[in-house]
């Protein structure tokens, strides 16, 4: 494992950090048994970073990591998780939470704590609770150790927040499609010249960077004759950084986990010769010419108050558009995916369901307008062939399940 010594908290993180966002689940809940070992593998292969946040799995994530690292393991690793601000209404709250996570954590400290998802909004939102505070105080009293935040608006505000507090580290969303957005390149390079360690978060764009490549794209990564994946190619750029520390993977497949973990040994700053950095713009501008919505399906949005599954919306328009899969095929992954074949509607998750309340549109990282792009899906997806895919397929399952 590749180690880079973060110098403003004096700490040797591994070059790949274990993102707890989207560990494998089963029966909708995380998969115990397989998360745990994954995690375990990691560790013991020199993975020492690992990152989490009160929301993540709707709650499960911290208690998993808690249960998890018990047993020693918490002392092998710097544990980093966030002050979520969306339920935040008085300093009291923030309180509440940080000792409830130290709870959950099992922990009585937290090596790594951030504001989470920080945009214009959201910081000022903290402020009124006087925040800077609150981090003073939690840091001299020793339940937190380094303190930071994420960040998931535009650059100005991004170098404000930068400037005004003494942060250790901070975390961005970063990739080759991201160089212009949020924080971006720029973002990047002036928290490094302030001297914050950078933790870089969607390096895989929600995996969309990753497997199942439309064959333009993977044909460009082929024809550089190199063994690496696409996703070992989008890491490798960010790892080809010098002002980055950490690059953390939502990894829940072993063979993903391995191949991550083998990159990460020699992925070093400055390694990528002109030529491969070529073959990334190549890819870049490929994707930009043919993404519909730029959602990386990282959760915030959801709950929907109406049941609707924004992400999965998304995806399967994404899928039709991006990927180019017939419009047939992409209507039956809708229905059975986000239908279910659900005699109560309620259940569905269809984007006919928005009501249109707005409140995903105020969490999304990407500002994404969310209400006007679920229209677009329900044009694409929601018409009689659908409506009679449903019942024919209610039929079918129902005369299958008879036949057992």
């Amino acid at each position: 494992m590749q180690y880079r010594f973060m110098k403003s908290t004096q700490d040797n993180l591994s070059a790949l950090g274990f993102g707890c966002m989207r560990l494998p689940e089963k029966n909708r809940k995380i998969d115990f048994k397989r998360a745990e070992a994954q995690l375990r593998y990691a560790i013991d292969q020199g993975v020492n970073y690992l990152d989490t946040a009160y929301m993540y799995h709707f709650g499960e994530s911290e208690p998993f990591l808690g249960q998890a690292l018990s047993g020693g393991l918490r002392e092998k690793v710097k544990l980093a998780t966030k002050l979520t601000p969306f339920s935040v209404k008085s300093e009291s709250d923030m309180e509440g939470m940080l000792n409830n996570q130290l709870q959950r954590l099992r922990t009585d400290r937290i090596d790594y704590y951030m504001l989470q998802a920080m945009d214009e909004r959201l910081w000022r939102r903290l402020n009124k609770f006087d925040v800077l505070r609150f981090l003073d105080r939690i840091k001299a009293d020793g339940r937190i150790i380094n303190v930071g935040f994420s960040f998931h608006g535009d650059q100005e505000t991004f170098k404000e927040i930068v400037d005004a507090y003494n942060w250790q580290f901070c975390q961005i969303q970063y990739n080759y499609l991201d160089e212009l957005n949020q924080a971006g390149t720029e973002g990047l390079e002036y928290a490094a010249a302030k001297g914050l360690g950078v933790i870089i978060m969607e390096p895989l764009r929600g995996g969309s960077l990753g497997d199942n490549l439309p064959p333009a794209i993977a044909a460009i990564f082929k024809e550089s004759g190199l063994p690496w994946s696409p996703a070992e190619w989008a890491l490798r750029w960010i790892w080809n950084r010098p002002e980055v520390s950490v690059v953390l993977s939502g990894m829940n497949d072993e063979n993903h986990i391995r191949e991550n973990i083998r990159a990460a040994g020699d992925a070093l700053p400055n390694s990528l010769t002109k030529d491969q950095l070529q073959v990334i713009e190549k890819a870049k501008a490929a994707y930009n010419a043919m993404m519909s919505i730029g959602c990386t399906a990282c959760q915030y949005c959801m709950p929907c108050p109406s049941g609707v599954n924004i992400p999965m919306c998304f995806e399967m328009y994404n899928r039709r558009t991006f990927f180019m899969e017939s419009k047939f095929e992409c209507m039956v992954k809708y229905g059975l995916m986000l239908g279910g074949l659900e005699k109560d509607k309620t259940k569905r998750g269809f984007a006919s369901q928005c009501s249109e309340c707005g409140k995903c549109e105020t969490k999304c990282p990407q500002h994404l307008k969310i209400p006007d792009l679920l229209k677009d899906v329900q044009g694409e997806f929601e018409n009689v062939m659908l409506r009679l895919f449903l019942i024919y397929g209610k039929i079918f399952f129902a005369r299958l399940k008879n036949r057992r």
